[in-house]
C-alpha cells in the first residue's frame, strides 16, 4: 500500500525543531558562560598611581606593561615603573610611576645634567644630594618640577678677597664668576686694567681676585745734550799737553715719555721722541807733539836733586797734564800753584819759575808734597 500516513510528517518535524532548539540554546548558554569567565580573568582593577596622582583603572592584560599600554602610557629609561613592566598583576594590584625630569643646573658658573623624579625643585636638589642650605637660587625651592624639565642657576655662599687698585677688602658674595663679583662691587676694569683671572672664571671659596689700576701718560722731560770734542795734532805744544781753542758746551733736547703707572706708582718709561732745542757746541782742542826739553830743569840745587823729582813727577815735561788735575814740571795742583804766588795754570809758567815755586812748597812742607819726593834725595 502506497502512501503517507497523515499527521507523521507534521510530528516527526516538530520533534526535530524542538530537539535542534534546545542544542543550539545550550551551546549559547556554554558560549556566554565561558565568555563571562574570559572577561573576568582579563578584566582588572589596578591601582594606578603616576607621579603622586592616584586613580583605578580596569585593565585588561596580565602584566604591569599591558596596563600601562591600556592606559596610554609610555616610559623610558628615566622613568621609574613599580613594580616591573614584566611583573604579572591582579585584581587589586598597585601599579606606581614616576616620570624622569631632565634638570640643568648652572653651579658657580659651571653647568651640569641631572635626571631626577622629584616633583619640586627642593626635592630634586636633596635627591641629587646638592648642598644648598645656604645657596642662592634662580627659581624658588617650592617650584614644582613639570615633565619638560628645568634649567636653573645655583650660586653657593663664598668668602673672597678682593683688591681693587692696591686696596685690599673682604667679602661674602652669592657671584658665580669673576665678571659678577666685580659688577656686584661696582668696578669695571679698565682697557688697560690687569686682573688676575679672566672675567669668566667661575668663583670659589677662599679666593683671592686682584685688580690693579693701569694709566699711561705721556711726560715731557729736558735733557743735557753731549758735546763732542775734535782735536788736531800741534808740533808747537809739548807732546802730553792739550790747548783748547774752542771750548764745548752742552746742549739741551726736550724727551717726550710714555711712563706707565700702575696703581698710581710708576713702573715703566718708555722714550717716544726727542727733540733737540740747543745744539751742543763742539770743542776744539789741540794736542802736543813736540818732544819735551828738560834742559831748564836745575840738576840739583840746595844740596835736592830737582831734575830727579821732575823726571818721576812729570817725565820732566813742563807742560805735562794729569786729568786728575795736576799740572806742570811737578804736577802742581791750581790751588797749591797758587797758595805759593804762582798765576794761571803752571804749565805756562817757565821750567825756572815753576822750580822755584816747588822749592817754595818745599820749604813749607818738606818732601812729603809729592808722591815722588823720596827722588829729591837721589
Amino acid at each position: 500500500m502506497t502512501g503517507t500516513v497523515r499527521g507523521c510528517y507534521d510530528v516527526w518535524t516538530a520533534v526535530i525543531s524542538r530537539t535542534t532548539r534546545l542544542i543550539v540554546q545550550g551551546l549559547a548558554l556554554t558560549g556566554l558562560v565561558a565568555g563571562t569567565v574570559a572577561f573576568t580573568s582579563f578584566d582588572k582593577s589596578v591601582d594606578l598611581v603616576v607621579d603622586g596622582q592616584h586613580r583605578s583603572v580596569h585593565a585588561f592584560g596580565s602584566t604591569v606593561g599591558d596596563v600601562l599600554r591600556s592606559e596610554g602610557i609610555t616610559v623610558d629609561g628615566h622613568d621609574i615603573v613599580s613594580p616591573s613592566p614584566s611583573t604579572k598583576v591582579s585584581d587589586g594590584s598597585d601599579v606606581v610611576v614616576r616620570y624622569g625630569r631632565k634638570l640643568i643646573v648652572t653651579i658657580d658658573g659651571h653647568q651640569r645634567e641631572f635626571w631626577t623624579t622629584a616633583l619640586s625643585v627642593d626635592d630634586a636638589l636633596t635627591q641629587l644630594g646638592l648642598r644648598a642650605d645656604s645657596a642662592r637660587l634662580s627659581v624658588s625651592r617650592s617650584l614644582p618640577l613639570g615633565r619638560q624639565g628645568l634649567s636653573m642657576d645655583l650660586d653657593t655662599r663664598k668668602a673672597v678677597t678682593l683688591v681693587v687698585g692696591g686696596k685690599k677688602s673682604a667679602r661674602v658674595t652669592y657671584a658665580a664668576t669673576v665678571g659678577d663679583l666685580l659688577e656686584e662691587v661696582g668696578v669695571e676694569p679698565g682697557a688697560k686694567d690687569r686682573l688676575s683671572a679672566p672675567l669668566t672664571k667661575p668663583l670659589t671659596d677662599g679666593a683671592s681676585i686682584r685688580l690693579d689700576r693701569v694709566v699711561q701718560k705721556q711726560e715731557q722731560a729736558t735733557r743735557t745734550v753731549a758735546f763732542k770734542t775734535r782735536s788736531t795734532k800741534s808740533s808747537s805744544l809739548d807732546k802730553g799737553t792739550t790747548k783748547v781753542t774752542t771750548k764745548g758746551k752742552p746742549g739741551t733736547a726736550k724727551v717726550t715719555y710714555l711712563v706707565t703707572y700702575v696703581n698710581g706708582k710708576a713702573t715703566a718709561r718708555k722714550e717716544l721722541t726727542t727733540v733737540v732745542v740747543t745744539e751742543p757746541v763742539t770743542q776744539v782742542q789741540k794736542v802736543g807733539t813736540r818732544a819735551p826739553s828738560t834742559a831748564s830743569v836745575p840738576a840739583s840745587s840746595g844740596g835736592l836733586n830737582w831734575a830727579a823729582l821732575a823726571k818721576c813727577e812729570s817725565g820732566g815735561n813742563p807742560r805735562a797734564v794729569n786729568p786728575a788735575g795736576y799740572y806742570g814740571l811737578y804736577q802742581f795742583s791750581l790751588a797749591t800753584w797758587h797758595r805759593v804766588g804762582g798765576s794761571g795754570n803752571p804749565i805756562d809758567a817757565s821750567p825756572s819759575e815753576q822750580t822755584m815755586r816747588a822749592k817754595m812748597l818745599y820749604a813749607r812742607g818738606g818732601a812729603s808734597q809729592w808722591g815722588c819726593g823720596s827722588h829729591l834725595f837721589d
